[in-house]
């Protein structure tokens, strides 16, 4: 009998100035980006890796090496397609996703619908399941000093009707 299953996610990526800023699929207008391997898109990432957790497939850097130069500079968008995928195959459906941010620059509470409706177009549980909140760290920090972001996410997992 297959069960109810959640995960949790978390990622963080230090600020580059030479890259734009990603989160949720969609490009936020500030003056610098996410350092990483991929797009650095902290959020999507956070949200694979809980899917992932949920799934007890491992972590993202199992499944997307950031040695492996097939996944330099990838759309993080690609990589939750991909995930996605992974749970049908498991015979599982998302059921929501509460996910944040922690920052404190810049403004997200902007995109946030943008970034909600940019998820659903690639996973399609629909919008009023996908949650995104952000928060500062009132200054203490890595965040606080403004030197990157983190992003958490929580998912859950039923089985698909057979």
């Amino acid at each position: 009998m297959k069960r109810i299953k959640t995960g949790l996610g978390f990622d963080v990526h230090e600020f580059d100035i030479n890259r734009k800023l990603i989160l949720g699929g969609i490009e936020i207008p500030f003056d610098k980006g996410l350092l990483g391997h991929s797009d650095a898109d902290a959020l999507l990432h956070a949200i694979c890796d809980a899917i992932l957790g949920a799934l007890a497939l491992g972590d993202i850097g199992k499944h997307f090496p950031n040695n492996d130069e097939k996944y330099k500079n990838i759309d993080s968008k690609i990589l939750l397609h991909n995930v996605n995928e992974l749970i049908k195959t498991h015979g599982y459906e998302i059921g929501n996703i509460d996910a944040m941010l922690l920052l404190e620059k810049p403004k997200i509470s902007p995109f946030i619908e943008a970034m909600r409706e940019s998820i659903d177009s690639l996973i399609k549980i629909g919008i009023e399941n996908i949650s995104i909140k952000a928060t500062t760290t009132e200054t203490l920090g890595f965040v606080g000093r403004e030197e990157g972001i983190a992003a958490m996410a929580s998912v859950l997992l039923y089985p698909t009707e057979e």
